[in-house]
């Protein structure tokens, strides 16, 4: 969903001119308009922001807020041609992994001083570290996500296997083996949608201790692949190509592709992202029975690196201290709640995290509630040159090795010497 997508220059600009135009933040008896470019794209979500949004300009009246409705597919470079055309919205949706090169670039406003201190102390430092770049925050992180196991539980209940809980996970051996018992006769205990290898792979390895991304004493990052760092991609590779338990025909889709075979009893789990339920809700047939289990633990636990959805503040828009006091509104812990069940994602407010309606066992709420304190900033998001390195190098890399194209050692020169050569171009 976040994939930097090319895009046209006219629906670029379209959404440009939709979302920016003007330019003037002030309008008719100076009473202040902000525009918020908002991300949602699920009904209840947007639903949800819409509703926010008019509650703010039904108590404020000197401030107008306006919704504007961008894309996730589209809105890197829709928000890099609105910066630099001079047409950005005060208040940016985003997501951490993608402000990098925006907070470097000198677009987007250091939050340290606008927030107020409730916001700070109320959201956790592990969470704060996404969107901190150098000495600066440069986004609100506000909902998140972690990557379970979507599974048929009917399935399951019948092999009689261990069902594993947020107190009393599977290992990533355990795993393996397991998905392994539950395959055969044409059936597979897993499907992997990897499409996306290089977020997936590197979020999940957190939990087996694996980092990558070391900043050394010189003070420059460089690469490298470990023991801890094999974990997870060794156990894709070999339910794949060695234990028959996962289909490599999946290995370049998206998660919504395997629902369908999901549904149909041809896998009896997929690893996705915890909002995926929402779509399960909608398009399951009736009577399937699923449900929500935590990703496998390694040596650091059910540790998980996320991306979070952000606000940001455009360093141009002229009325910065209004649009931090809208954010401050929006994410208030009963309205971060009213976000997070829009989006079927987590807040990452402590105060929100609180809430009922995120510890209910219906759509297995509760299970992902539970890992909320295991989530951390994902690896190498704040690295100069990752994204190169993640299009360039890893993702072709990665998925040749999944498919069995190239052994372990090819991975991880690819990954370390080749990786490393990039890197080096943005640390001179």
């Amino acid at each position: 969903m976040r994939t930097r997508l090319l895009v046209v220059l006219t629906a670029v600009l379209g959404l440009v001119i939709s979302g920016c135009s003007g330019g003037d933040s002030e309008s008719e008896g100076g009473r202040v308009t902000l525009r918020f470019q908002s991300l949602a794209w699920q009904k209840e979500s947007v639903d949800a922001n819409k509703e926010l949004v008019k509650e703010w300009n039904a108590t404020h009246p000197g401030v107008k807020v306006e919704y504007v409705q961008g894309s996730w597919d589209s809105v890197h470079d829709q928000l890099l041609t609105s910066f630099e055309g001079g047409e950005a919205p005060d208040i940016i949706h985003d997501a951490s992994d993608d402000l990098a090169d925006f907070a470097y670039g000198g677009y987007l406003a250091d939050l340290t001083d606008l927030l107020s201190e409730r916001l700070k102390s109320d959201i956790p430092q592990r969470s704060w570290e996404t969107a901190t770049f150098g000495d600066g925050i440069y986004g609100v992180p506000f909902l998140q996500e972690p990557r379970v196991l979507i599974a048929n539980a009917e399935w399951l209940r019948e092999s009689g296997v261990r069902v594993p809980t947020p107190e009393k996970p599977w290992s990533w051996g355990e795993f393996r083996r397991i998905t392994e018992e539950l395959s055969g006769d044409g059936k597979y205990g897993v499907a992997w949608p990897l499409k996306e290898p290089v977020s997936a792979t590197l979020n999940l390895s957190l939990s087996a201790g694996g980092r990558m991304f070391h900043r050394d004493a010189d003070g420059k990052v460089r690469i490298r692949f470990g023991a801890a760092d094999e974990v997870v991609p060794k156990t894709i590779h070999d339910q794949v190509n060695t234990d028959g338990s996962a289909p490599g025909s999946t290995l370049g889709s998206g998660g919504s592709d395997t629902l369908p075979g999901f549904f149909g009893g041809r896998y009896a789990m997929v690893p996705l992202g915890f909002s995926y339920r929402q779509q399960i809700v909608q398009q399951a047939p009736k009577g399937f029975d699923w449900q929500v289990l935590p990703a496998p633990a390694g040596a650091d636990g059910l540790a998980q690196g996320v991306s979070p959805q952000t606000l940001s503040l455009a360093q141009d828009s002229p009325h910065k201290e209004e649009a931090a006091e809208f954010i401050d509104f929006l994410l208030r812990p009963e309205n971060m709640v009213r976000l997070a069940l829009g989006d079927w994602m987590l807040p990452t407010g402590t105060e929100a995290l609180k809430d009922p309606a995120l510890h209910t066992d219906e759509y297995d709420w509760a299970t992902g509630t539970a890992l909320a304190r295991d989530l951390r900033s994902a690896p190498a998001q704040s690295v100069r040159g990752y994204p190169e390195w993640k299009d360039k190098i890893a993702t072709p890399a990665l998925q040749e090795y999944y498919s069995g194209a190239i052994d372990l050692d090819e991975l991880r020169q690819r990954l370390v010497e080749d990786g490393n050569l990039v890197l080096a171009r943005y640390q001179r």
